[in-house]
């Protein structure tokens, strides 16, 4: 997330940035200030990377590094400016079904659902194909026996930072979350209205890069 400055730490920067590298007690001399007073500014201003320090030479001006810069953009990014269309089928459908159109739309999750959109559950290819390889009939084996179910899903939203959503993905090692709004006059119940991807993250990372480089 990006890092709000105060006026003194901004002062601090630009002390440093023209003056560097400058000893502590200089730029404490500059703010009429105690070096003491000064310190946990110069903390921060060095965890954010704005600023380093060396011994003998002082503090110097370093400017945002990469990461600083990419956590800033990702920071300013929903879910909904990035997510794309959910691939669903309906909570009657067999086993079969839900294969046949997990390869034909050629996504890793299907999102099982109910009338009115109403998210039920979520199944895999992993899930899918371990049960065909356990030599279960699919034909006559109902999706919702495979499916992991609610409230066991996890979900994001349109308006959740995508930062946020990504680190959902990595902690909870799946390939997507489903992008839920609440469903008009069903307590508890989550309509799905997209899906966010790794391939979704990927692209994104890929968008920044190109535009840093115009």
């Amino acid at each position: 997330m990006g890092i709000s400055l105060t006026a003194r730490q901004e002062k601090i920067v630009e002390i440093v940035r023209t003056s560097g590298p400058i000893a502590g007690e200089h730029i404490a001399a500059q703010l009429s200030v105690t070096r003491a007073a000064l310190r946990s500014d110069l903390a921060i201003l060095i965890m954010s990377g704005l600023i380093d320090a060396r011994p003998k030479v002082g503090y110097f001006y370093i400017g945002k590094n990469t990461l600083h810069v990419i956590a800033e953009e990702l920071d300013r990014i929903v879910v909904g400016d990035i997510q794309s269309v959910p691939v669903v089928v309906p909570v009657e459908c067999s086993a079969y079904d839900a294969m046949v159109t997990l390869f034909l739309e050629d996504v890793g999750s299907l999102y099982v659902v109910e009338k009115g959109g109403i998210l039920s559950g979520v199944v895999s290819r992993k899930d899918l194909l371990k049960t065909a390889m356990g030599g279960s009939n699919l034909a006559k084996l109902p999706i919702k026996v495979l499916m992991t179910a609610m409230p066991k899903i996890v979900m994001t939203t349109k308006d959740e930072p995508v930062i946020v959503a990504a680190k959902k993905l990595i902690d909870n090692a799946v390939d997507s979350l489903p992008v839920v709004q609440a469903a008009a006059g069903s307590l508890g119940c989550y309509e799905i209205v997209g899906r966010l991807t790794k391939t979704n993250i990927a692209r994104l990372f890929v968008e920044i890069g190109e535009e840093k480089r115009r």
